[in-house]
């Protein structure tokens, strides 16, 4: 096992849901740009709050984690709601990621990729769209080291504008927004908190 992995192996081995289980706020916000009944692809969809979410709104999901503690709380909580969703455990610098099977991709907080990392990954997500699919992301800003409420302790996996600007190359951007915002998700991310929003179009 990694030892990435076997870090959040360990992080999510607890009883609660690190994260809490409400979808994110910037998920709810945009998610009316998903059309009705899409085929919707969550990275390192961690203990299930988001894919749970979107399964309840009617998507047919399929959630990718490396943590198999993570997989087990968000099998637990897709269940307790009643939906389906479909949970892979995989490490993505390995998967064989697929190309053109999703109506929408979401990636909220995936910051465990320093920027050579996200030289591969990003190019995956964006790759994995169907024409016309939607891509929503968010992750920490720079900001995020003075607020230390959540997040990555080095500013290498922190998002930047001017980085989101040009990440998704064969995309249309629709909308970047870098602002403070108080979260409340979980205890892993809690107070106020320094963001940068994507969403991007496949042509």
């Amino acid at each position: 096992m990694k030892p990435a992995i076997a870090d959040w192996e360990r992080k999510f081995a607890g009883g609660d849901y690190e994260f809490g289980t409400a979808p994110n706020a910037f998920l709810v916000r945009e998610a009316p740009r998903i059309a009705a009944g899409s085929d919707v692809l969550c990275i390192a969809d961690g203990e299930g709050r988001n894919s749970t979410w979107l399964a309840e709104q009617g998507h047919r999901v399929h959630a990718v984690e490396a943590s198999l503690n993570a997989i087990g709380k968000a099998q637990a909580l897709a269940s307790s709601r009643g939906v389906a969703v479909r949970h892979e455990q995989v490490d993505l610098d390995e998967w064989s990621w697929p190309v053109a099977a999703y109506d929408a991709v979401v990636a909220i907080f995936v910051q465990f990729s320093d920027p050579d990392g996200r030289r591969r990954l990003f190019p995956r997500m964006a790759d994995a769209l169907r024409p016309g699919g939607v891509l929503l992301l968010e992750g920490y800003g720079l900001g995020q080291l003075a607020f230390a409420t959540g997040g990555p302790k080095s500013a290498e996996y922190l998002y930047t504008v001017d980085e989101m600007q040009t990440a998704f190359p064969t995309l249309t951007l629709q909308a970047i927004a870098e602002y403070d915002a108080d979260l409340h998700e979980g205890t892993r991310h809690s107070g106020m908190s320094a963001l940068v929003d994507v969403v991007a179009v496949a042509p």
